[in-house]
């Protein structure tokens, strides 16, 4: 990579890493990136989601205060984030490139209209589902969001947020904390399976890059997302995630 392409991955790590603290959906900045620098896109989003790890650790440190009252949900949520960012991690691996160049788009968009649907889903769920069980239903829809994530990480933490607002009723920039630490566990479990299963599927330099300023950009993003109003926070994911939905669709 010459210097310019250098500036624009280390740039779009670090934007990623602000806008997953803040937001979910940072890997939609840093994936399409990769894919403009030359990797092709299996590879770009293994590598996207071993090289996003320290952005998730610097956005879940820097948002410990909301975290650590709800270590009953952390005991319950992140080992069903693990597993589940594992399990799409061996579907990744055993995904022909046509196939995934085809599901992209549409995990994209599913993802973001299911942030748009946050408030409709709560209601409707939680209409059926008592209150001291809405904790243990959610661990499967965080499994199942982690298998989207593990699977393909642009987009992972909309998925978890969407999984996490659809059933537990708690204050949007609470549950964007909890979604830090679920994300965490998701993408690193996820990035260990691919240097254990795919060592050579990872592109190492453009990792090294991207990690210094995803974590910097997770820091800086993790301080600013409680601050950022909820109504904010779930525009700005819906409008971002449709929008390179339909750059996608039109590369089908």
């Amino acid at each position: 990579m010459d210097a310019g392409q250098i500036a624009m991955v280390a740039g779009a790590a670090f934007a990623g890493g602000a806008i997953n603290a803040i937001a979910g959906g940072g890997s939609l900045v840093t994936f399409p990136t990769l894919v403009a620098v030359g990797l092709p896109p299996v590879l770009a989003s293994v590598t996207n989601t071993v090289a996003l790890c320290p952005g998730y650790l610097g956005a879940t440190i820097a948002q410990r205060g909301l975290i650590k009252p709800q270590r009953r949900r952390l005991a319950l949520l992140v080992p069903a984030g693990a597993v589940g960012g594992a399990l799409g991690a061996y579907l990744l691996l055993h995904t022909s490139a046509r196939a995934f160049d085809v599901i992209v788009p549409f995990l994209i968009l599913v993802a973001a209209l299911l942030v748009g649907a946050q408030d409709w889903l709560r209601r409707r769920l939680l209409a059926r589902v008592a209150a001291h069980r809405a904790e243990a239903l959610a661990m499967l829809t965080v499994g199942a969001a982690a298998i989207y994530g593990g699977y393909f990480g642009a987009g992972l933490g909309v998925m978890i947020l969407a999984a996490l607002g659809a059933i537990i009723g708690d204050e949007l920039p609470r549950l964007n904390a909890l979604k830090q630490a679920v994300s965490l566990s998701v993408n690193v479990t996820a990035a260990l399976a691919f240097v254990i299963w795919a060592h050579d599927s990872v592109d190492w330099t453009i990792t090294a890059i991207m990690a210094g300023a995803a974590l910097a950009g997770g820091a800086a993003g993790g301080a600013l997302a409680s601050r950022i109003p909820a109504r904010a926070l779930r525009v700005l994911i819906v409008i971002f995630g449709v929008s390179v939905a339909g750059v996608y669709f039109t590369r089908l």
